[in-house]
């Protein structure tokens, strides 16, 4: 289980960062706390979500991306394969 503060949400952040993606904090009308715009590599996240729903919100998006494992180090890549193998309780 991942905890829910704010350096892990730093390290989900770095982890998508590593990959190539950018990461915007941005108001909107979101249904979620993020969302991936489509057909780039930008991850925007509401920025007056909670910070338990921006967490969930992208760590469900990491799930779903192809993140290309070769351009993270060691410590990323341990907390890559813990995000991926956690289970959403939503």
């Amino acid at each position: 289980m991942l905890a829910l503060t704010n350096h892990t949400l730093e390290k989900l952040e770095n982890l998508l960062k590593s990959s190539g993606y950018k990461v915007r904090y941005e108001k909107g009308n979101f249904k979620t706390a993020a969302c991936l715009l489509q057909n780039s590599r930008m991850v925007v996240v509401n920025k007056f979500s909670n910070l338990e729903s921006k967490i969930h919100s992208v760590v469900e998006l990491v799930r779903q991306l192809e993140i290309d494992i070769n351009q993270l180090d060691d410590k990323q890549l341990a907390f890559f394969h813990q995000v991926k193998q956690i289970e959403l309780q939503l």
